[in-house]
């Protein structure tokens, strides 16, 4: 078979869901399928499929109890449409690599059994990613599956960033600030130079990929230098239903007058606090913008949300000693001008001065020619990121990271 017929498929997999996205592989990676499974273990489960074809567009019921089921539900999908034989490998997005993996990895069974000793350092996520991956392996057993870190972008943080202020025994432990959103920040670097060359890249960037998830990065000479989310992906900004950085006392102080034990502080939040606990009506910015005129909850969950983003901008800032970069991504930063300009509004000390029809209409470059800082929209691509990762582990093609 000629190697411009192979695939790479990626997979994003989460509690309830699993994303996908197929790219063929050539001079460049094509993608030619993406969707997913929503709704695992209900029974109004459903595959959902986009291509660049009309008939591989469609959305159909599918029984999906649980992540095995799944799995076989969305690659009967795809083989429907592109064959079995032609698939080259598998790249997972693994949320948390621990203090051990800073590097896209073959996943083998060792490294399944260190992940599983790594889940209670993020039990949201890991737990779920592990089973995909044995799900893959159970229906094709000789596909190799690479697994591509959200933390490794950050993983050499300065120490000085890296360390938390409680005592240095649990260093030994692996807890420190890790930081998220690795995958989509290497895709935005390398946007960065491309569209903007070597130089820009290799100045002070701050990138803000705000969406359901929301943290922020600093970057210079290419390399994180610190970053919003610590040790787990509640911390930093508020967010859809995280509570971003909190007092740790108030923990303490809920246990004693509510009862609230860890696992229910825990749940709090992660799933009933940022933008859904503020506004008590929903998680979705596009919700809040549209009533916060009439509901002052939303209007608070919009402006908190705004303020907090503007001051890791100012604290980064301060960090990296000026900024010359600021780049918006994810579903807020890249499709919400209002919370744009709102955040960058009085940022001007910063030399941030957005042009207004430019941040309208969503421009490349938003920034006024005026600006000291350049004000970027790069529309993020983490599925993009883990099939490049996927292919050089692998040794298939050539493709920059």
């Amino acid at each position: 078979m000629k190697q411009a017929n192979l695939r790479i498929l990626t997979i994003n997999g989460g509690s309830s869901s699993i994303k996908f996205a197929l790219f063929e592989i050539g001079a460049s990676l094509q993608r030619v399928l993406e969707g997913g499974v929503v709704r695992i273990g209900q029974p109004d489960a459903s595959l959902q499929v986009k291509g660049l074809h009309a008939a591989d567009i469609f959305s159909r019921p599918v029984d999906a109890p649980d992540h095995t089921a799944a799995v076989d539900a969305l690659m009967d999908g795809i083989e429907e449409r592109s064959g079995r034989d032609a698939m080259a490998a598998v790249g997972h997005r693994v949320v948390h690599g621990g203090p051990k993996y800073s590097e896209p990895q073959l996943i083998t069974a060792e490294m399944v059994q260190a992940l599983r000793g790594l889940s209670l350092f993020d039990p949201e996520h890991l737990p779920e990613e592990i089973l995909l991956t044995e799900a893959f392996h159970h229906r094709f057993p000789d596909l190799p599956q690479v697994a591509c870190f959200d933390t490794a972008f950050h993983h050499n943080l300065p120490r000085v960033a890296r360390m938390l202020p409680i005592p240095r025994r649990y260093e030994e432990q692996g807890v420190r600030r890790y930081g998220f959103h690795g995958l989509s920040y290497t895709f935005l670097m390398g946007e960065l130079e491309r569209l903007a060359g070597p130089e820009a890249a290799e100045g002070r960037v701050i990138l803000a990929h705000l969406g359901n998830g929301a943290s922020l990065a600093a970057v210079h000479h290419g390399k994180s230098v610190d970053t919003s989310m610590s040790f787990t992906p509640t911390a930093g900004v508020p967010m859809s239903t995280r509570s971003g950085d909190l007092d740790p006392g108030l923990h303490w102080y809920l246990a004693r007058t509510q009862g609230l034990d860890a696992k229910g502080f825990s749940k709090m939040v992660n799933f009933e606090s940022g933008l859904l606990g503020v506004s008590e009506t929903s998680s979705d910015m596009r919700d809040l913008l549209a009533h916060e005129t009439e509901d002052v909850r939303a209007a608070e969950a919009v402006a908190m949300f705004c303020y907090q983003v503007k001051k890791w901008i100012g604290s980064f800032a301060a960090a990296l000693g000026g900024l010359d970069t600021l780049i918006f991504a994810g579903g807020i930063g890249e499709n919400a001008p209002l919370v744009r300009a709102r955040i960058c509004d009085g940022l001007g000390f910063l030399g941030i001065e957005l042009e207004e029809s430019r941040n309208a209409e969503t421009a490349a470059v938003i920034s006024s020619s005026a600006s000291r800082a350049t004000v970027r929209v790069i529309r993020t691509d983490e599925e993009l990121v883990i099939a490049r990762a996927a292919c050089s582990t692998l040794g298939i093609g050539h493709y920059a990271l």
